[in-house]
């Protein structure tokens, strides 16, 4: 059979996609991009896992993956409808057999020796760590690490990365659990069932406030990049991904979402605090059920969550109604004389009086913010002024003016906060000197105690359901 190339060549121009010719005899594949916006849905496969897709407030879904798809969503014109499956290797397998259009599920990329997979630009750097029970088996190295009761999460790099190593040492051995995630295994080494596993660095960051035993050993190998993961005939979606993702960096997006769910995370891993993380968690069982009713009617009143209220409280005072500090503030929320009268408290370490006065005040200092700053970082601001005082966040706002940053975005300002307590910039504000450091870490440590506060408090409302239903 003849070919008439001159009509293949106008079908070939005429068509984007994915050709295979046989003999003059030609298949044509849709691009996958374009069946998705006919259909006006993409297809978005992730996981339950506060790293990826969760439920956060009022039964509201959130999640680092989970906002990302929807942006992209936004920018296809197209609604997003999520698949979430239990562990990674299902996920890898709903995209390899078509049932899916992207995998947002935290996945690094890895050695695709089989061609099924396309992967969309690096959004995140992580490593591979090795993580053990303090009090338990703790291996230092690859050799002891053979000697241990290692489990894994099916698919991806893990494995992949296990199987390089086991040709340095033979004895390495492990067992794979396909049916479970990253979190769940964690959860197994922190109750003793297994001796260790391996997981991403971001999954083991934000585990380590709820399982504060978890003890990281040494990463397995370099790191590694987080991205999408799509069929291998996505081609033009990928084009898409990958242009979209460069406009999300461009304007400030992609890091507003990262500040969003890991600010609170960016130096976890040097500043880690095993005791107090452990007391936090022991004092949500002994003392915070004493003050919680109180959280929730002052929270409740002021329309603001009961969780932010008991983690600045916590920062405070650790729920110690007697607290009283070298600079003379007193009680549950620490108020001053001053901010005592202004908001009506006779007695500051009366713990309703404390927690009503502190929770208007905070109140107070959030209604009076500029417009301009959105939440979540109008909170983030509120609890800065909090602790260090509203004129002096008003002086750190115009400074990170002056020197081109942002005044309404948190991630901006808290950088240029510590320049406060230089000479050089102080002499140069109204109200001059600050310990400019100290709200940085203020803010830092109650967004670590709200989110494993909200966490816990998701837990029993889904453990409720569950037993109602």
């Amino acid at each position: 059979m003849k070919c008439n190339w001159r009509k293949v060549k106008s079908v070939l121009l005429g068509m984007s996609g994915i050709l295979m010719l046989s003999s003059c005899d030609l298949r044509l594949e849709r691009p996958m991009v374009e069946e998705i916006r006919e259909k006006g849905a993409l297809v978005v496969v992730t996981r339950n896992a506060p790293t990826t897709y969760y439920e956060g407030r009022d039964q509201k879904i959130v999640g680092f993956e989970h906002d990302l798809a929807l942006a992209f969503g936004e920018y296809l014109g197209v609604s997003v409808n999520f698949k979430v499956l239990d562990s990674r290797q299902e996920i890898l397998d709903y995209i390899r057999y078509g049932k899916g259009d992207i995998a947002a599920a935290g996945i690094a990329q890895f050695q695709d020796s089989k061609k099924s997979f396309l992967f969309g630009p690096a959004y995140q750097e992580v490593d591979q760590q090795v993580v053990c029970r303090r009090g338990g088996r703790r291996p230092t190295n690859l050799l002891q690490l053979a000697r241990v009761d290692l489990v894994v999460e099916g698919g991806g790099i893990i494995a992949e990365r296990l199987g390089t190593l086991k040709g340095i040492v033979p004895d390495l051995t492990w067992s794979v659990a396909p049916e479970l995630s990253s979190e769940q295994i964690l959860g197994k080494v922190w109750s003793g069932d297994v001796d260790c596993t391996v997981a991403e660095s971001n999954v083991v960051a934000i585990n380590r406030r709820y399982y504060p035993e978890l003890v990281v050993k040494f990463p397995l190998g370099a790191a590694t990049s987080l991205g999408w993961v799509m069929p291998r005939r996505a081609m033009l979606l990928n084009r898409e991904l990958t242009a979209w993702f460069n406009q999300m960096k461009q304007t400030g997006h992609l890091e507003a979402i990262y500040e969003r769910y890991y600010g609170h995370l960016d130096s976890y891993h040097q500043d880690y605090d095993y005791v107090d993380n452990r007391l936090f968690l022991r004092r949500i069982k002994d003392r915070l059920p004493i003050y919680e009713p109180l959280f929730r009617s002052a929270a409740k009143k002021h329309g603001t969550s009961w969780q932010l209220l008991a983690a600045l409280s916590y920062q405070e005072s650790h729920w110690d109604p007697t607290s009283t500090s070298y600079t003379g503030v007193r009680g549950l929320m620490m108020l001053t004389k001053a901010t005592a009268r202004w908001v009506g408290v006779k007695d500051r370490l009366d713990p309703e009086q404390s927690i009503f006065g502190g929770a208007e005040y905070l109140a107070n200092i959030r209604r009076k913010l500029p417009e301009s700053i959105t939440e979540p970082d109008r909170t983030w601001f509120a609890l800065a002024s909090y602790n260090i005082g509203p004129g002096h966040m008003t002086d750190a706002r115009e400074l990170t003016v002056r020197l081109g940053k942002d005044p309404d975005l948190w991630r901006d300002v808290r950088n240029i906060l510590p320049l406060l307590s230089q000479e050089k910039y102080h002499t140069t504000l109204k109200r001059g000197y600050a310990r400019g450091s100290e709200p940085t870490r203020y803010v830092h440590k109650i967004r670590q105690y709200l989110d494993v506060l909200e966490r816990q408090d998701l837990m029993a409302n889904v453990k409720h359901r569950d037993d109602k239903s």
